[in-house]
């Protein structure tokens, strides 16, 4: 076994219209989760992937006139179970939940919210090297909002996605057309645009990169 093996289990079932599944993984934080000084004259540092396991429960099905979901998963930090070190990522509890119906001919919505809470905070904000580094919230908060329509024998698409953060205060807008010309031809254009309060907060520190795009496809 080598130090940087992963792995990873699913278990899921069927349970009458729903279907629940189980998780766990064994490896590491898949976005940079901490960071470690490489020129201490210089205060450098460079971005680092610790150690990680997690564990996670799902469910899904028929709600209503829609499909609901929730997903809830415990992050456990391996190399910083105190959560004092405030170059690695504190331990998590995660939440997921989400809920999709159609809303009218070919336009279907749905909304979803999403939690992450920081375990440990006391022993984090102790731990904050003087109130050198800024300092996260004990939870994040976060709402989506997709609606999808569907035009012109389903040849047109149209959709926006956006995510919003009260804690964070920023925010995401994706709109997006697609068009499929024909077999072989299908042209698209959307737009990334980004609002934030902090130059520090995960979509405020995009908010400089809003941009347009467009391309075409050509299948053969």
């Amino acid at each position: 076994m080598r130090s940087d093996d992963e792995f990873a289990v699913r278990l899921y079932r069927n349970v009458g219209s729903y279907q629940l599944a189980l998780y766990g993984y064994s490896g590491y934080w898949k976005s940079p989760g901490g960071q470690r000084v490489i020129g201490p004259s210089r205060g450098l540092m460079q971005a680092t992937f610790p150690k990680l396991n997690a564990y996670g429960a799902s469910l899904r099905g028929a709600l209503g006139k829609g499909i609901a979901n929730v997903e809830a998963g415990y992050y456990d930090s391996r190399q910083d179970r105190d959560g004092d070190n405030p170059f690695v990522n504190n331990s998590e509890f995660r939440l997921l939940v989400g809920y999709e119906r159609e809303l009218a001919k070919e336009l279907t919505g749905a909304v979803q919210y999403y939690v992450e809470h920081m375990m440990d905070y006391s022993a984090y904000r102790n731990g904050l090297l003087a109130k050198l580094l800024p300092a996260r919230d004990r939870d994040r908060h976060l709402f989506t909002v997709r609606l999808t329509k569907l035009l012109m024998n389903q040849n047109l698409t149209l959709s926006l996605f956006t995510y919003y953060s009260p804690s964070d205060g920023d925010g995401y807008i994706r709109p997006n057309v697609k068009y499929k010309v024909n077999d072989r031809w299908t042209v698209e254009c959307g737009g990334n645009l980004f609002a934030g309060e902090s130059d520090t907060s995960f979509f405020g520190q995009f908010k400089n990169n809003t941009n347009v795009f467009a391309s075409a496809r050509l299948a053969f």
